[in-house]
């Protein structure tokens, strides 16, 4: 398990190329450096340990996927980071 953040430094939970919120619920899964919601729409790109929404990149899609949620994270979040892009649209 890969933890990432948020360009805000919300935690989100990585496993394997599922991708969780803090509380457990499922936002979607990661391609090739791109995380898209279970609709198969674009959400952000990975940039290091962050996803930032970037909209040169918003035209990609993928299929749709469905994952069971996890039990929720105890680890804290992280400050927030100045990397190009703005905070994804995912729900906690």
């Amino acid at each position: 398990m890969n933890d990432l953040y948020t360009k805000s430094g919300r935690l989100l939970q990585r496993v394997g190329n599922q991708l969780y919120s803090r509380s457990g619920r499922y936002l979607g899964q990661v391609e090739d450096r791109k995380v898209f919601d279970p609709d198969g729409r674009y959400c952000g790109t990975i940039v290091g340990d962050r996803v930032v929404y970037r909209t040169i990149d918003s035209a990609a899609a993928s299929t749709a996927s469905l994952a069971a949620a996890r039990a929720p994270s105890t680890q804290g979040s992280q400050r927030g980071s100045a990397v190009w892009g703005m905070e994804p649209p995912f729900a906690d």
